[in-house]
């Protein structure tokens, strides 16, 4: 008997619309009758959910059609997996570089160069540094940020303005470490090296934080306060009590970097730079024994017992299961972006949003309005990144753009701009953690909301320097040609 080929129809763009509009739904919900703070627990059910209604509302009753979604499947799964051995070794790397006493020398030293004047532009500058060496711009704030708020207080400086500081550089440091989760979820999403990633972003962040650091300069000098020396705070001397402090430690962030400069492989470079902690911890720290309690923080987090809050939220690390529910959260992602391929409905939402698109520009501004508008639609940077991903993923193959370029565009448009929308999980948190409204900080959050900007300006402005360089070779050749070129 001959066989029929039945094709698969793209579904309609209402049909391919509703899982999205089932999950904004579902997530808006949940912050109204839960609170923000609940997005985390929830996400990946709503994702599992919205996954399956993308399956009933498929056309899979053919065998073309199974086979599409064993495809898409495929294919996400190829992008976000990588993801999960890349978390683990960063649950493993923090814990290390914490008890090795890596993380805590690090403070130490950058807590002694502060001098009022030159306040704010110390903050943003050692809180973006801590961030990196972290890879959590929400450690950072709990923690170093709120005791910077109460000295900048002493000294004379409002809060909005110590507030910006605090979050333009703790995440400037959290999108350019290797060790942030968001930065792995944007990278792994689009199909990019992680260090391929970060070293692209460079091209936007760090003029960002070159005119947020210049900002705060300026204020500080404007302001001139004066205020009492910082070398003696609190967390400074919890710090010498509890760990050995000591330049020795600064050896191991050193040796990454250069692997990170050389391309090593990334789970090699982390897997590495762990081990290189628990060497830090053994010699560096013989206060904190190598036995069966090593072992327990490695896999439950460390967790300190001091009279100092804020330096046991500072000092204490999550280990692995702190960083089940992210993965979790990306398994669920890749499950949901897998359905959402292979039954065509991301690509008819994808086709809709960019079919009108014919320049760079157009893509990368379309692509950055999209990156704010899922912030506030999904409260959640994790979920927009990774739906950005698969939205946008397609439209840039097409115009022959590099997936670097997509990765880049979503983390300057989402990961930094989640703190500025006052219903998102970030910018709930760390409203409530600095004690300052998000609409009173959000004007001094510089790099925040100079980074979308930026990655527009840098993506457009290359594209024009190019395009100018080649019209000019062009025409210099038509004149030595006598106008034949």
């Amino acid at each position: 008997m001959k066989r029929i080929d039945v094709a698969v129809s793209r579904p309609s763009f209402l049909r391919s619309v509703m899982p999205i509009a089932f999950l904004l739904l579902s997530l808006v919900s949940l912050i109204i009758f839960k609170g923000a703070s609940s997005i985390g627990d929830y996400s990946p059910f709503i994702l599992l959910c919205a996954a399956a209604l993308a399956l009933l509302l498929s056309p899979l009753s053919v065998r073309d059609g199974r086979a599409e979604l064993l495809k898409g499947m495929h294919t996400s799964a190829r992008q976000i997996l990588p993801a999960v051995p890349i978390l683990i070794f960063i649950a493993l790397l923090s814990t290390t570089w914490m008890l090795g006493g890596i993380v805590p020398t690090f403070i130490h030293y950058g807590l002694q160069v502060l001098e009022p004047r030159f306040f704010l532009v110390s903050v943003c500058a050692v809180c973006g540094c801590i961030s990196i060496f972290t890879g959590s711009s929400w450690t950072t704030i709990a923690t170093i940020g709120v005791a910077f708020m109460g000295i900048g207080s002493v000294m004379g400086y409002e809060a909005p303005w110590i507030a910006g500081a605090v979050i333009s550089g703790a995440y400037f440091g959290d999108k350019v470490s290797p060790l942030s989760d968001t930065t792995v979820v944007a990278s792994s999403s689009c199909g990019v090296d992680l260090f391929t990633h970060i070293r692209y972003m460079m091209f936007t962040t760090v003029p960002s934080m070159v005119v947020s650091l210049a900002v705060f300069l300026i204020a500080g000098l404007v302001k001139n306060p004066s205020g009492a020396e910082l070398g003696q705070s609190g967390i400074v001397n919890s710090l010498n009590e509890v760990f050995v402090v000591t330049p020795l430690a600064m050896i191991v962030p050193i040796i990454t970097v250069v692997m990170i400069a050389a391309r090593i492989n990334t789970i090699v470079t982390l897997a590495t730079s762990a081990v290189l902690g628990i060497v830090s911890m053994v010699i560096l720290q013989p206060s904190i024994p190598f036995d069966i309690r090593f072992i327990e923080s490695l896999w439950g987090g460390a967790v300190f017992d001091t009279p100092d809050a804020g330096f046991n939220d500072l000092v204490s690390t999550s280990g692995l299961l702190g960083m089940m529910p992210t993965v979790l959260l990306v398994l669920s992602a890749m499950l949901f972006g897998g359905v959402m391929i292979g039954t065509g409905m991301l690509g008819t939402i994808s086709g809709a949003l960019t079919s009108r698109l014919r320049n760079r520009g157009a893509i990368i501004g379309t692509t950055v309005g999209s990156g704010l508008l899922l912030n506030s639609f999904t409260a959640d940077q994790y979920l927009s990144l990774i739906i950005g991903a698969n939205t946008f993923r397609d439209a840039y193959v097409r115009k022959g753009y590099e997936p670097k370029l997509l990765s880049r565009t979503l983390e300057d448009s989402i990961s930094v701009t989640s703190v500025l929308v006052p219903w998102n999980s970030c910018g709930l948190t760390q409203s409530a953690v600095l004690g300052v409204p998000t609409i009173m900080y959000l004007p001094y959050c510089v790099f925040n909301y100079l980074s979308p900007m930026m990655s527009i300006a840098i993506s457009v402005g290359v594209l024009g320097l190019r395009n100018g360089i080649k019209r000019g070779w062009l025409g210099f050749g038509r004149s030595l040609s006598g106008g034949r070129v």
